[in-house]
């Protein structure tokens, strides 16, 4: 992985397990984690992942990742170097012609991103939100014919 797309992806899950308000904070933290930038360099790398300002339930302003309606924050986050050494998917439960994928905070969009554009047949599509992805499946398919199609997307 280039220590560009580490470094993005460092900044995702930073901001999805800490609410912080400032690019100074999030500079300090990219740095407990080894990552050195400048002001301009984050800033360039908020653009690019498309990074917003939003109210928490406290009421202060924090960076928020897009499609995160609810601000879903662990209280003993892992670093985020830890997060990126396993994946993002957690779990998968099947309803019906639903599927409901788990996911790490952050990656329910990435993931169903891949699913909506692979050639995984039994799919009809997916909705994203932070941490969980709803999937509608065709009628009448083998979950198992689901999982297999979906492992050369998602490691599980």
């Amino acid at each position: 992985m280039k220590i560009k797309d580490r470094r993005l992806e460092a900044i995702k899950m930073i901001i999805s397990s800490k609410e912080l308000g400032s690019q100074e904070e999030v500079l300090q933290e990219l740095k407990k984690e080894g990552f050195e930038l400048t002001q301009a360099t984050l800033s360039r790398d908020f653009k690019q992942l498309k990074v917003a300002k939003a109210a928490s339930m406290n009421g202060q302003y924090v960076y928020v990742l897009p499609n995160e309606t609810m601000y879903k924050r662990i209280h003993k986050p892992l670093s985020a170097l830890e997060m990126l050494q396993s994946p993002g998917f957690q779990s998968i439960n099947f309803s019906g012609n639903i599927a409901i994928i788990k996911t790490r905070p952050g990656y329910a969009s990435s993931i169903a991103y891949n699913i909506d554009n692979s050639n995984v047949e039994e799919v009809l599509g997916t909705i994203a939100g932070d941490d969980t992805i709803l999937m509608v499946l065709k009628e009448g398919v083998e979950r198992d014919a689901v999982l297999q199609g979906l492992n050369e997307i998602v490691e599980f």
